[in-house]
């Protein structure tokens, strides 16, 4: 019984000191924010023209969870959402190389927000 006791101890003190812990952890997924503005332009023109084709391309980026847009006046918002194991680099990297496949009208420049 002791013995046993020594054993359990001992691999209780093993996986406290190998327990990762953060003082404030991430708990949010990755995420790319996208803004395109298209100036004097409707909110319909604005979903047609420039958050529709965006979306269309952004489709097919790998390890999504969820896309989002929003279209106002003059502005198209895309929000990506990835799975909780996709890093920063590799979204970024996924969301570009398929951003510059977009058809989009002359003067808009769909811009990737900074983390």
């Amino acid at each position: 019984m002791f013995f046993m006791t020594a054993i359990l101890v001992v691999i209780g003190i093993w996986s406290y000191s190998n327990t990762p812990i953060e003082t404030f952890p991430d708990v949010t997924n990755t995420q790319i924010i996208i803004i395109a503005q298209w100036p004097g332009r409707s909110a319909e023109e604005v979903e047609k023209m420039v958050t529709i084709p965006m979306e269309t391309v952004l489709n097919s980026v790998q390890k999504k969870a969820n896309l989002r847009t929003t279209s106002s006046f003059g502005l198209s918002y895309v929000r990506i959402i990835f799975d909780d194991d996709v890093d920063d680099a590799f979204a970024r990297q996924q969301v570009l190389s398929r951003l510059g496949n977009a058809d989009l009208p002359d003067g808009v420049k769909p811009e990737v927000e900074p983390p």
